[in-house]
């Protein structure tokens, strides 16, 4: 008998050689009905993988983990892929993984998918799901998986095969007619895949490099039920609507030129609200005991190798020759911040230090990667590093994470939380890892707050805390982190004289909370679809006169004591009909509007318009700005 440890710490002891699903069973048949894979160890396993000794076990389904949903989307992938093959018999497979929304496959053809193919492709995959065909997993040598894979004419698949270590047995599965290479995990048979949708496809470099061959991509989505594809369908024609894209083109606050790829340009309008975040950023960070630096983007080669990410960042760095010295701009702020630290003597008395930086970086993405805001080549992380003493890091995590959830309920967002472990790539001793990552478990125990461990996703330099913040049509991006880092106080000898005069090394807490100005505002825009909270809004307020003529000195007059009081304000003096500037005002989703004309000239009064309620009647021009003085202070939503 071996014993098995579930999520809930509770144990059962089961016969050696039972599978997950037997475990499963011994749990719920529910349970065993519904699960796609689990978790052994930490590791992610397929249901059919046999238990030889004790272990953990983490049972998955579709609706209580990303994992869960992933071995069932990479099954979904395989039967696509059959069907592809079924109705193009001589497209040659590459890969077709899952991905965090949905699934992908890349294959060689002769010409790109068209939408009449996507459309017989989904056909002939439902005559697939109906075939209820059983998900078969099989081993063999490398020799003999070489050979099984160039008999059925693929290429790409020797090709991956070729590049596994010697002596590692190649694990397949096989559902009816179609065989491919895969390490799952997959779910039983392909009638469990009940609602799926192809989205879109496009061309794809083999392995990502673009001096390898063009494949064509398609991408695809599934569901345990009609129900719930139709609601993420919902949700993409939604997304469509709030591309940050389109609106930030339509409302004039941000936009891409040929001239610079991947080099946002930020217009009047979408200043004002970048400077409002980081003024507002600004003010918390004082609040909360933090000095601000700002550090050169430039810096030379021997800093990035001495920090360590010249080795692991050094495809992604722009460089240049400066005096015939090599020099790189930073794809990170954290070696300038080193800098900063080490250029004076510090006590234990200076600790904790808290050091704020709105850090231009840059990273060199490939173009086809490049995606509006949430992917550029430039951009502001707002950084954070936090030099303290060992016994002062539980306290400084809780109250970074009390820091960044002010933050995101400002914004309406709920959050989950990651805890990301030691990557394959790490620095640093196994003893200084584990005590980084006690760390941070007892600072998230010690605040009550529920997290997942995301095992190996860390940084190369330290575990870390992801904020995951998800939006008002149910999308997560990850944007706040919270990194411990004992490498590089010790890469740059950092120190700090203790009580007892000795020098000591410091530990030291990298951290974001928007993660990037330009990524966050590309995700608020979406968020609240152009229509930012008032406190944000370019534009707070827009003056309608009925008349150019009669009305545009009191129009001019209202404006003027809105702008004294601090207000943005436009004019609309246009001589245009009322209902045509309201629209106008509506579309560029102006929080007010203001209708003046005989009458309110006369009483001193204005019409106010919300562009959600519509009309609310007049007021007198110091009762409105109480109003939007109380929505500013508040930073309402």
């Amino acid at each position: 008998m071996i014993k098995v440890t579930l999520k809930d710490n509770s144990v059962i002891e089961v016969e050696k050689g039972s599978t997950v699903l037997d475990v499963a069973k011994r749990i719920s048949e529910g349970l065993a009905r519904n699960m796609t894979c689990a978790s052994v160890n930490g590791e992610t396993k397929d249901f059919r993988y046999v238990l030889e000794e004790d272990c953990t076990l983490n049972i998955y389904t579709f609706d209580n983990d990303l994992e869960g949903k992933k071995a069932y989307w990479h099954t979904t992938s395989h039967i696509m892929a059959q069907a592809v093959k079924r109705l193009f018999p001589e497209a040659k497979l590459a890969i077709g993984p899952s991905i965090d929304n949905g699934f992908y496959y890349d294959y060689d053809v002769e010409k790109p998918f068209s939408p009449e193919d996507l459309e017989n492709i989904e056909k002939e995959m439902a005559n697939i799901c109906k075939e209820n065909l059983m998900l078969e997993r099989f081993t063999l040598p490398k020799d003999e998986a070489v050979a099984l894979m160039e008999k059925l004419e693929e290429p790409y698949k020797v090709e991956l095969i070729n590049d596994l270590p010697e002596g590692e047995e190649i694990s397949f599965y096989k559902q009816g007619d179609y065989t491919d290479l895969c390490a799952g995990p997959h779910i039983a048979s392909t009638g469990n895949v009940k609602a799926f949708k192809l989205l879109s496809s496009s061309g794809a470099y083999w392995r990502g490099n673009e001096k390898n061959k063009m494949l064509q991509r398609i991408y695809g989505i599934s569901y345990p039920k009609k129900s719930q594809l139709d609601e993420y369908l919902n949700m993409l024609e939604e997304a469509k609507k709030r591309d940050h894209r389109k609106l930030g083109a339509e409302l004039d606050l941000f936009t891409f030129m040929e001239e610079g790829p991947g080099f946002p340009f930020f217009l009047p309008k979408g200043m004002v609200l970048r400077n409002l975040l980081e003024d507002f950023w600004r003010k918390i960070h004082t609040e909360n005991g933090y000095v601000e630096i700002k550090t050169p983007i430039m810096l030379n080669k021997d800093l990035w190798l001495q920090s360590g990410h010249w080795d692991h960042y050094k495809n992604n760095m722009y460089t240049t020759q400066i005096d015939e010295v090599d020099f790189a701009m930073k794809p990170m702020n954290c070696p300038g911040g080193m800098l900063v630290y080490k250029r004076k003597l510090h006590s234990y008395k200076d600790l904790p230090e808290r050091v704020g930086e709105l850090g231009l970086v840059h990273r060199h993405e490939k173009s086809g990667q490049l995606n509006g805001l949430f992917r550029v080549r430039c951009f502001t992380q707002d950084d954070a590093h936090i030099f303290c003493l060992p016994e002062q890091i539980e306290s400084e995590i809780t109250t970074l994470i009390g820091l960044i959830d002010k933050v995101y309920s400002l914004f309406g967002f709920k959050y989950t939380v990651e805890l990301s472990t030691r990557p394959e790539d790490s620095m640093g001793s196994d003893e200084t890892w584990e005590m980084a990552e006690s760390a941070l478990k007892k600072a998230l125990e010690s605040v009550n707050i529920e997290y997942k461990v995301n095992e190996g996703d860390g940084a190369f330099y330290g575990p870390k805390i992801d904020f995951h913040i998800k939006d008002c049509i149910g999308r997560e991006w990850q944007c706040g982190t919270i990194q411990l880092d004992f490498q590089m106080p010790e890469r740059f000898d950092l120190t700090y004289i203790g009580e007892d005069g000795e020098k000591h090394r410091p530990v030291m807490l990298h951290r974001v909370v928007f993660g990037s100005i330009e990524r966050f505002i590309g995700i608020i825009t979406e968020h609240f679809a152009g229509a930012f909270p008032m406190w944000l809004s370019p534009v707070q307020v827009k003056i309608l006169p009925i008349s150019t003529e009669k009305h545009a000195e009191y129009a001019n007059a209202v404006k003027t004591k809105l702008e004294e009081a601090g207000y943005r304000v436009e004019l609309d003096d246009r001589n245009e009909k009322i209902g045509y500037k309201i629209r106008e005002a509506q579309v560029q989703k102006v929080p007010y509007m203001l209708v003046v004309g005989d009458k309110e000239k006369e009483e001193g009064t204005v019409g106010v318009r919300n562009r959600k309620d519509g009309d609310l009647g007049a007021m007198a021009l110091e009762e409105f700005m109480k109003k939007i003085a109380e929505e500013v202070e508040n930073k309402s939503l």
